[in-house]
């Protein structure tokens, strides 16, 4: 019998430790802990992207969460290892909850061998060529009429240019960058691009910032389409398929950005009612 479908990312949490998506997280433990900080400027662009990852590895999976410069010291990895998985989704930081939840679920269930994903595989080339098929991967979950209007929550710009392309018009926001590569304003304010949309696009760094809960509440009530794109939690955003999430680009680690060579993401879709 399949668990009930989450309403949230508490619920998800507890849902894990209570034994409901597999074996007791208690009974797995992290076999290496890591930190990694990436910064790259694709050709061309104006915008150098910081990016700092926790990533903690149990058994044949990796649980993944970006976070935000201070939120969490580097040292933490130092005695990571060894925790079972039940005590470091308790843990009082976010970033090492969801990661912890990321390698659980990707460990009993990886993406790899889900029957409902279709494997995207991303092809070998320089940054720029990876980061556009990538993006347009993404923009291809999306099902929307010409002119749509999409809630762009967290800003990759070759994203930007592939919500264009599928004739969508672009709300962008993130707390991080002011403009888009092409002069496009970017908000910081997330509510009123939620107003306005059609259609949402969230990166998986929601889930650490604790908005993710709010933006599937909201295309809940909605009723409209909400497509993430996940290399931080892309397991625990995999479990609202169909609970809020209509889509999702999943990209377990290692992530595009750090090789050169073929790589796979794993697109979902909620099945239609």
């Amino acid at each position: 019998m399949s668990p009930a479908p989450p309403q949230s990312v508490p619920d998800l949490q507890q849902a894990v430790l209570e034994g409901a998506h597999g074996p007791l997280p208690s009974k797995l433990a992290v076999t290496s802990a890591f930190w990694l900080h990436h910064t790259t400027r694709l050709a061309g662009s104006q915008v150098t992207y910081h990016n700092q990852y926790v990533l903690l590895r149990s058994g044949d999976a990796f649980g993944a969460c970006a976070f935000e410069a201070g939120e969490l010291d580097p040292g933490f990895c130092a005695d990571a290892s060894g925790h079972t998985l039940d005590t470091l989704i308790r843990h009082e930081a976010a970033p090492v909850r969801v990661a912890a939840l990321d390698a659980y679920l990707a460990r009993v269930r990886p993406h790899r061998e889900a029957a409902d994903a279709e494997t995207v595989v991303l092809p070998t080339g320089a940054p720029e060529d990876r980061a556009q098929a990538r993006d347009a991967a993404v923009a291809g979950l999306l099902d929307i009429a010409p002119g749509a209007k999409v809630a762009l929550i967290g800003v990759v710009n070759p994203l930007v240019a592939a919500i264009r392309e599928r004739g969508g018009h672009p709300l962008p926001c993130d707390f991080n960058l002011r403009t888009t590569n092409w002069g496009d304003p970017v908000t910081d304010n997330m509510a009123d691009v939620l107003a306005q949309a059609d259609a949402v696009v969230a990166t998986g760094m929601t889930l650490t910032n604790g908005s993710f809960d709010h933006i599937l509440e909201h295309c809940r009530k909605q009723q409209i389409p909400l497509v993430v794109y996940a290399q931080t939690g892309s397991a625990v955003a995999r479990a609202f398929l169909g609970s809020g999430m209509t889509a999702l680009s999943a990209e377990p680690f290692p992530f595009s950005q750090f090789s050169a060579d073929a790589t796979a993401l794993y697109r979902y879709r909620a099945e239609r009612v």
